[in-house]
């Protein structure tokens, strides 16, 4: 099966497990997460986004639905976005969004504003630290007009930030994109450049009457951010009072003409002033007890991560660098992602669980380009002891590094390993040299910690089972790491492999089984939870009591049947025994619409363990061991 066909059933499958497009507000995406506001959220959805193949966990946190999926999200979004029609542009309809408490609202704006280019920003910070480190082989490399070329086109995206900030807050806030990127041009406009700096020379510039500020606003973050803002206030109230025949003509003339002028005099020099307090309240901290801020933030900053609510710290870090050319909250930031990286190498070289290596080196490379969510619920949290491990590493190498004074001269997107560069200065040479110490510590430290004291590596514990026998020649001797899974009914086995069904065929969903039924009940394989129950009842998952995941799905495409030829039994979050009559169904209503009743036995979190075996019978009964799963 086709990579884009992974991705399309994954998003199909979020969007029905959610509720579906009438409980969508708005969908976004960012390094590692599809960020969805929902009208309802309901608590069973979260185990069933969680349980779905490609997806890490589920975080709810900042008013959003936070579908953590790693590298691959943007193929996910792009899958998802066409599954849902939102209303865009200057549209005035719609359901409103969930208020929430003011902070959420802050957070959810961060994220959706500063996520979509964030590797835009992160790709301009790597080209300026390879020029500091060109500069340094090379001395006369800063004199050359290559230099200079490639300088302008890093600080582009920093100069006309507040574009990038109009396209996406355009789309958060439902403006008109163009609208929102011709007044925030007007902020960035040589000539208010111009204007500005004869008014901090002496000159006295007025508007109507009012004195201009010589405030500038390239780079800057908070003024074009509030100025999309209120004028989503104002484009709704000009598109309920406009004549529909001059719309588009007189829109956007009274919203430049308002909101340009508005910004330069009230809104941009207000929340520049704000971004400032801000930027000088934490370099009060940094200055003058820097182990403390290197302890909270090399300590703390992977939880904020956990949470999904980093992003409200960027206009601050962005003031910084406009106001000082320097920051040093980069700087212990980075020393948090190394020690989570250090934690992960530190499981790899410890655990003997091959599957648990895997996951750890993909999880570990992505935490290199610093992005550390992989590493955090696929290895670090999951284990516990690891992420506690990396946060005490992240507050020891961040204080011994705040006695160096480190610092970032460029912007980093994504603070991690590659970044480092970003710390050198010749103007303050120790700040590099507390930046590798922090990080050399970071990255060591956890390793030692779990090489001496482990990891709490789970160990799974076999489920009680029936009492009758399982043959000893249907399935390898059972181990203490091993657990079996009976089969959910009786009937004709069928590999995997030929179920017709290129999602089940293919192992996109998981590793397991099919059966051809010759009964009508479905029992639980093990002891343990029910964790989801389809909508249409033609399809349930369970989670046995030491975590593995299994998902029976009666029938194929049967899910148009809409829940007629099933029988529940049981309800979703009920615990269920082993062998416990989950639902029943009638097989010739099923047949009857020319359908399939092979019914896919699936491990949804199969790669959590080191193989899934299948039993070699041909037919088998609701008392027979079908799976063995080897952690």
């Amino acid at each position: 099966m086709s990579k884009v066909r992974d991705y399309q059933q994954l998003a199909h499958s979020i969007l029905e497990a959610v509720g579906g497009e009438d409980n969508i507000i708005s969908v976004a995406r960012c390094a590692t997460r599809l960020r969805l506001v929902l009208k309802r959220s309901d608590a069973k959805a979260k185990d069933q986004v969680a349980a779905l193949p490609g997806v890490i966990t589920v975080v709810e946190s900042g008013g959003q639905f936070q579908v953590v999926i790693g590298q691959h999200v943007g193929e996910v979004y792009e899958a998802f976005r066409p599954l849902v029609s939102l209303e865009d542009g200057n549209s005035d309809q719609g359901t409103e969004t969930p208020k929430g408490t003011i902070l959420n609202r802050i957070i959810a704006t961060m994220s959706a504003v500063f996520a979509p280019f964030v590797y835009i920003l992160a790709a301009a910070g790597i080209l300026q630290g390879a020029l500091i480190l060109i500069s340094l082989v090379f001395k006369d490399f800063a004199a050359t007009g290559t230099y200079e070329v490639f300088s302008f086109i890093s600080w582009a995206p920093f100069t006309f930030l507040p574009i990038f900030i109009a396209i996406t807050a355009a789309n958060h806030f439902k403006v008109n994109q163009f609208i929102a990127v011709a007044c925030s041009a007007a902020l960035v406009s040589p000539t208010w450049a111009e204007m500005a700096g004869r008014i901090t020379s002496g000159e006295s510039i007025s508007f109507i009457g009012i004195a201009l500020s010589g405030t500038t606003y390239t780079s800057s973050v908070l003024p074009p951010l509030f100025l999309v803002w209120l004028l989503s206030y104002l484009e709704r109230f000009l598109n309920r009072t406009i004549n529909d025949v001059i719309k588009p003509l007189f829109i956007p003339f009274f919203s430049m003409v308002i909101m340009v002028p508005l910004t330069i005099l009230v809104i941009g020099p207000i929340t520049t002033l704000g971004a400032e307090g801000i930027a000088n309240g934490y370099n009060y901290l940094a200055e003058n007890a820097p182990a403390l801020a290197g302890l909270i933030i090399g300590g703390f900053w992977q939880i904020i991560v956990i949470f999904g609510v980093h992003w409200g710290v960027t206009p601050m870090v962005l003031a910084n660098f406009e106001q000082y050319g320097r920051d040093s909250f980069q700087a212990y930031q980075t020393i948090a992602v190394i020690a989570q990286v250090g934690a992960v190498i530190g499981v790899i070289l410890k655990t003997r669980n091959k599957e648990t290596k895997k996951v750890g080196v993909s999880a570990g490379l992505t935490g290199i380009f610093g992005i550390t969510e992989p590493a955090i619920y696929g290895v670090t949290l999951r284990f516990k002891k690891p992420f506690i491990y990396g946060c005490i590493s992240g507050a020891v190498g961040a204080v011994v590094a705040s006695f160096f004074k480190p610092y970032y001269f460029a912007y980093a997107g994504l603070p991690g390993p590659l970044t480092l560069v970003n710390g050198i200065s010749s103007d303050y040479p120790s700040s590099i040299v507390g930046l590798l110490i922090g990080t050399a510590i970071a990255l060591i430290l956890p390793i030692v910690l779990i090489q001496i004291l482990g990891f709490g590596e789970e160990k799974v514990v076999p489920v009680t089972t029936p009492a009758a026998p399982v043959p000893a020649q249907e399935v390898s001797a059972t181990l203490t790491n091993e657990e079996t899974i009976q089969a959910p009914l009786a009937g004709q086995v069928v590999p995997l492999s030929d179920v017709p069904d290129e999602v089940f065929a293919s192992g996109a969903m998981g590793q397991g089984v099919a059966i051809r039924p010759t009964g009508n009940t479905v029992v639980a394989p093990f002891t343990g939870t029910v964790v989801m129950i389809a909508p249409t009842k033609h399809a349930i998952g369970l989670r046995s009591t030491s975590g593995v995941e299994v998902l029976i799905h009666i029938g194929l495409e049967t899910v148009g049947l809409d829940g007629t030829p099933f029988t529940l039994h049981v309800e979703d979050g009920a615990s269920v025994d082993a062998g416990q009559t989950l639902l029943t169904f009638d097989a010739s209503a099923i047949e009857q619409h020319g359908l399939q009743t092979i019914t896919p036995v699936i491990v949804t979190n199969a790669s959590s363990y080191a193989e899934v075996i299948v039993g070699k019978q041909e037919t088998v009964e609701t008392n027979t061991a079908i799976l063995t799963i080897v952690k």
